[in-house]
């Protein structure tokens, strides 16, 4: 199935979350009716878990009016990069997208963060572009998560594929020339009885915005 709605560009300045809890039909009805304009929500890194987004749940999240982009997990702290890594989970992160019904165009997210000490720029960086070119090639828009310990420069970061890059809440390099298109706010806090993270749209300086699924209404 393909979910419902059109992919856009996202609105400037609206408030949404991101949460690794799942959103029922009722508490995303809460969150919309409380100011919030869009959600993201998790994939895996293989197989979809219990946990993890599902077509329905999707389903729900935009019949309440929130607009939608997935993200994929990242691993635990510590872990290792590589291209081989990196075209394995972009591989995995377009199928779940499609499993889950996302049309092409949509933002899909990789989590970056946590990386080993140890761990060479280059081997991030053949990561995140192996990443890239499995989403991209299935159809979707990638987009990157900075978060705390990518072992990069801003500057590294820009010279990515990438074109849509989201700041977490941690202390994180400014992307040179174009910024971010979300902002993740501290602290995390409990909303309609889920755990959440605040973020923002914003325009970034080459004018680019988020791309997002939404039923237009």
């Amino acid at each position: 199935m393909i979910l419902p709605g059109t992919v856009e560009d996202s609105l400037p300045s609206v408030p949404g979350f991101d949460s690794d809890t799942i959103v029922t039909s009722a508490v995303a009805q809460q969150f919309y009716g409380g100011g919030y304009k869009f959600c993201l929500r998790y994939l895996s890194l293989s197989s979809q878990s219990p946990q993890d987004l599902t077509s329905q749940e999707a389903t729900d999240i935009l019949s309440a009016g929130l607009a939608l982009m997935p993200v994929q997990h990242v691993r635990k702290p510590g872990w290792s990069p590589n291209a081989g890594l990196g075209q394995q989970d972009g591989q995995n992160a377009a199928s779940n997208a499609q499993d889950v019904g996302f049309p092409a165009g949509v933002n899909v997210w990789c989590d970056l963060e946590g990386v080993g000490n140890s761990i060479s720029p280059q081997d991030v960086i053949d990561y995140c572009q192996a990443w890239y070119a499995a989403v991209n090639g299935a159809g979707f828009v990638p987009g990157i998560y900075v978060g705390y310990g990518t072992q990069l420069t801003g500057q590294q970061l820009y010279d990515l594929s990438f074109q849509h890059y989201w700041k977490s809440q941690s202390s994180v390099p400014a992307i040179p020339e174009r910024g971010y298109q979300l902002i993740q706010f501290l602290p995390s806090v409990t909303a309609y009885g889920i755990a959440i993270d605040l973020d923002i749209t914003q325009t970034d300086g080459k004018g680019g915005k988020s791309q997002w699924l939404r039923i237009a209404g």
